[in-house]
């Protein structure tokens, strides 16, 4: 027997709100997990260092010698790192600079009328915090995604926070200090959760404020984003992760199994959604998991999130598919039917697409050169992966000739008249006459 769960949906056309209930994501409720965070930040803020010390060793058992990790630690881990480790951050650093390079934006100059132009300028924030989690695993991958894009858009100042863990003597995973020190980010934090968040927002005396926080975290990382919105910029709410698959009868059974996995052996509470036109390929997956999630190494996590939030779509035709990938939103979804690219082309929502059996959602994790922290939850309707935009401010120049504002004054005084703001009038006129 499969672990998915199979819903034929061959006869039957369902609506947005329909495929998001017959495949729902974990709950995570960011509303109540805020009512836990509060008291957290509201002591960040007023006891700043000590109260992120006493966060660290009551919720990551560990209490750190300080909160910003020395200079000679991130050198030590910079030179401990494993050659084969360095050089694929080496790479994978190289990749993404290429690609969030090409997002940054010129200025461009508009003549409304003859003596009228507005300029639109990006410009960076001065100063950013950088969060990286550190929960089950090390994820150095993620120092890169938050780095470059933050170093590309042109901010200063850029921190990391990631959790201090008890293994390493308080301090945060030493891949990701030496994925810092290979950015030539010297500003670490062993703070991680919610006190991170609060760090960053509110500054403390070790580490000042920032303009804006980015990163991927847990519930609780994310309610404090969504608590401290207003006193910092942040970034999009990232939930449990999520993969999509739409594939027809050509797809590789294995390979689709494989990616299925890869996705849920990062949390119990990742969702898993193959969307397919086959039921022989529909089949085959369920033989092929059976296969291959014993022999993973994260086998109990796996079979959990499989479990928990995995299902199968059985659709008639391609259209079909198209439209329940689209209303379900996926952070990623992988392409793998024929002529995959123009399948991909005509999908609207999604957080990356992954087009093809040779681009899995591993390539863009970790060496695509995208940007693996994404939307989640299905806010890929309305929301973006991180970006180069994330970092930049869009400001509009207004610059004016007197002729021109005298050519426009009668019509500024049509409008303000009526919006009764006769103030706006006679700032105006008063150049004008």
């Amino acid at each position: 027997m499969g672990v998915l769960r199979r819903l034929d949906l061959r006869s039957t056309t369902p609506s947005a709100a329909e495929v998001r209930r017959l495949f729902p994501r974990a709950a995570v409720d960011v509303d109540v997990a805020i009512e836990a965070v509060r008291p957290v930040c509201d002591d960040v803020r007023d006891r700043g260092d000590a109260a992120v010390l006493d966060a660290a060793e009551r919720f990551d058992r560990v209490r750190p010698a300080g909160l910003r990790v020395p200079a000679e630690v991130l050198a030590a881990a910079l030179a401990e790192l494993d050659p084969a480790v360095r050089d694929a951050l080496t790479e994978a650093i190289r990749r993404a600079r290429l690609v969030h390079r090409a997002q940054l934006r010129e200025p461009v100059a508009v003549e409304v009328a003859p003596g009228t132009t507005v300029t639109e300028r990006w410009i960076p924030v001065e100063r950013v915090g950088l969060y990286v989690p550190g929960g089950r695993v090390a994820y150095p991958s993620s120092v890169v995604m938050n780095v470059v894009p933050a170093q590309e858009a042109g901010v200063g100042s850029l921190a990391v926070a990631s959790p201090p863990q008890v293994d390493n003597g308080g301090l945060p995973h030493p891949v990701v200090l030496a994925a810092c020190a290979l950015l030539g980010v010297g500003e670490v934090y062993a703070a991680g959760g919610a006190q991170a968040v609060a760090m960053f927002a509110h500054g403390t005396e070790s580490c000042p404020p920032v303009d804006v926080v980015t990163g991927p975290g847990n519930v609780y990382v994310t309610a404090a984003k969504r608590l401290l919105r207003g006193i910092v910029g942040v970034d999009a709410e990232a939930g449990p992760t999520e993969v999509a698959i739409l594939a027809d009868g050509s797809a590789r059974a294995d390979f689709v199994a494989a990616d299925l996995i890869a996705q849920a052996e990062h949390d119990p509470m990742a969702a898993c959604l193959l969307v397919t036109t086959s039921v022989e390929l529909a089949d085959t997956v369920d033989v092929e998991l059976d296969k291959q999630v014993p022999a993973t190494r994260h086998r109990d996590r796996v079979a959990e999130a499989l479990a928990g939030q995995g299902g199968v779509a059985l659709v008639a035709d391609l259209d079909a598919g198209l439209a329940v990938v689209d209303a379900w939103a996926a952070e990623h979804l992988e392409i793998q039917t024929m002529d995959a690219a123009a399948v991909a082309a005509r999908v609207r929502n999604a957080g990356a697409i992954f087009v093809g059996p040779y681009a899995p959602v591993p390539l863009g994790d970790y060496l695509a050169g995208s940007n693996h922290v994404l939307p989640t939850g299905g806010t890929a309707r309305h929301s973006g992966g991180l970006a180069v935009s994330a970092f930049q401010r869009q400001v509009h120049v207004v610059e004016c000739t007197d002729e021109a504002l005298a050519d426009i004054a009668p019509r500024i005084a049509a409008l303000g008249g009526a919006e009764d703001l006769i103030g706006h009038v006679d700032a105006v006129e008063v150049r004008a006459r």
